[in-house]
């Protein structure tokens, strides 16, 4: 049995490794490290944490990623896709139930690495995937409201309906100076990139409105703008290692928050190491990036860190400023280090109508509302997964629309599949020429007495009633059933058992099966499940027309 190999990407790059690239994946992670830093802080406390434990994160997070990667360029952090499984972890079990989940999610990835799944993970239908996606963004921009417009309200409810109600009700509340500080923050957002695309808009909206929201305080006495000091108190200091205390009944009631977090980490990372795979030309070892992962939410929440995934903005961002190795996201883990040792403190002057505008624009980003109405387009299985995918995440939350989603999806798949295979019978004669043997095309007559049936397609518990029904419909009591198994490529065990049922019930009208064109998976299937020792060796023929012949012998 070949064993799993292991080989993150750094140890092979460095092979290679020169001044130049050094050079190149320096600059790029600086510039991903200063990107990263004003969504790191935005998404720790939309998450429902402090400020710096989104930086940790990311730091923490996005170096072992780096390290230990299957992807050459993947950038780790925390994401916005995180936020409302954090958030709704933090109001039910506590951070400490919050930390565990991590642990436990880490766990469960380095389990899809070393299992293999990294392949099958990525191919979890796509309508599932916009529409938790689009889910999260509506409802991570619903979560800002409150803070865009300075909302006066005690306490928000955690139902997406009753949000907005409260919001529509207490409108009237909204401060005008926080309103101007949050929509000019998605204003300049927007626009920067018209003006520069290596410089973050998020950056410059944080650096402009901190500075305005200062002046006018200062200068013109306004205080009713909101900021990070006024919420928490920030801190740069690095936390000790701390492992929480684990109960069975804490593990089993995190169980499924925790692989959540598995699923949603995985399918995020993948898809972002396949789009990068898809601009630099490379490809990415999907299981080294799960146990990566994996081990990045291991480490991270001993240091009071939150989930962490690979991002696709960041990635691309490195990528787009010259970044090639996993160098460039070791270097973005140490930007970030050092601007939290020595620039933290002053986080606690940007204002959170800021960073609800950092958030807007980010919900934007992850809508995909264009593929949202493209999918509006596709078959009705499809519009029906992402409808409900998408309305479960907003209504309930995202554990139930994944679960929901895939049941669904699966469900789906299976009747698309029994859609595939088809039972027909062959009245009279059979002219394919393509399986009778070579040199003898002749049309092949069907003997009086003998029935002859074609599957079409595998041979599963989807399909495994089409015999039944077929027969039914005849209703008559030939001597001879042919089977044709040409077009089969597989039979499951439902499969083998109706074959059998359908022996034993002909056998009992003193009717005899015959199989013909048996591949030879198939056949060894068969042959395990001792299907032969019922209809004997004789009566499995290579050939329809060797199969009549057989038929003709057993009529005789």
């Amino acid at each position: 049995m070949k064993t799993f190999d292991f080989k993150p990407q750094l140890f092979s790059t460095l092979k290679s490794y020169n001044k130049k690239s050094f050079m190149s994946d320096l600059m790029a992670g600086v510039i991903v490290g200063i990107v990263a830093l004003p969504l790191a802080i935005a998404f720790g406390i939309a998450s429902g944490v402090t400020p710096e434990k989104g930086i940790i994160t990311a730091i923490v997070a996005g170096f072992i990623i780096s390290l230990l990667g299957g992807s050459k360029v993947q950038i780790g952090g925390p994401t916005g896709a995180f936020i409302i499984i954090i958030y709704g972890i933090i109001q039910k079990y506590g951070l400490e139930g919050l930390t565990i989940a991590t642990i436990m999610a880490g766990v469960f990835l380095i389990l899809f690495g070393l299992l293999k799944l990294g392949t099958i993970i990525k191919y979890i239908p796509y309508p599932i995937v916009v529409g938790f996606t689009s889910g999260i963004a509506v409802t991570i921009f619903t979560t800002q409201i409150k803070d865009l417009f300075g909302l006066s309200i005690d306490s928000v409810p955690s139902d997406f309906v009753d949000k907005w109600i409260c919001y529509i009700s207490n409108f009237s509340t909204a401060d005008i100076w926080c309103s101007i500080v949050g929509i000019v923050s998605v204003i300049i957002i927007a626009i920067t990139p018209k003006f520069s695309k290596k410089i973050p808009g998020s950056l410059v909206a944080i650096i402009v409105m901190t500075i305005a929201a200062l002046l006018l305080k200062q200068y013109c006495g306004i205080t009713s703008i909101e900021t990070i000091g006024d919420r928490f108190n920030v801190s740069n200091e690095i936390p000790n290692m701390q492992v929480p205390a684990m109960t069975w009944d804490t593990i089993k009631s995190l169980v499924p928050p925790a692989l959540t977090i598995a699923v949603l980490g995985a399918i995020e990372s993948l898809l972002s190491a396949t789009v990068a795979d898809g601009v630099i030309g490379d490809h990415h070892n999907s299981n080294t990036e799960l146990i990566a992962q994996g081990v990045a939410n291991l480490a991270s929440p001993l240091f009071g860190g939150i989930p962490a995934t690979g991002a696709i903005a960041r990635t691309m961002t490195n990528i787009n400023n010259g970044g090639r190795t996993p160098v460039a996201g070791i270097i973005h883990a140490v930007v970030l280090l050092l601007i939290f040792l020595f620039f933290m403190p002053l986080a606690k002057y940007i204002p959170m109508a800021c960073l609800a505008g950092v958030l807007v624009i980010v919900s934007y980003g992850m809508c995909g509302w264009r593929s949202f109405v493209a999918l509006m387009k596709n078959p009705k299985s499809d519009v029906t997964v992402l409808l409900i995918t998408f309305f479960l995440t907003i209504i309930f939350d995202l554990t139930v629309a994944i679960e929901v989603g895939l049941i669904i999806a699966c469900l789906l798949f299976m009747k698309r599949m029994s859609e595939t295979t088809d039972v027909k019978v062959i009245m009279d004669e059979i002219n394919e020429e393509s399986d009778i043997v070579k040199g003898n095309l002749e049309h092949l007559t069907i003997p009086q007495g003998v029935e002859v049936y074609e599957i079409n397609g595998p041979y599963f518990f989807g399909a495994g009633n089409k015999f039944e029904e077929i027969m039914a419909a005849f209703g008559d009591r030939p001597k001879v059933r042919i089977i044709r198994m040409r077009k089969v490529p597989f039979v499951d065990s439902t499969g083998i058992h109706n074959l059998t049922n359908l022996c034993i019930m002909s056998k009992n009208e003193g009717i005899q099966i015959v199989l013909s064109g048996v591949n030879e998976k198939v056949h060894s299937q068969l042959q395990k499940a001792k299907f032969y020792d019922l209809i004997g060796k004789d009566n499995i023929c290579s050939h329809i027309n060797l199969a009549l012949e057989r038929a003709k012998e057993i009529i005789k």
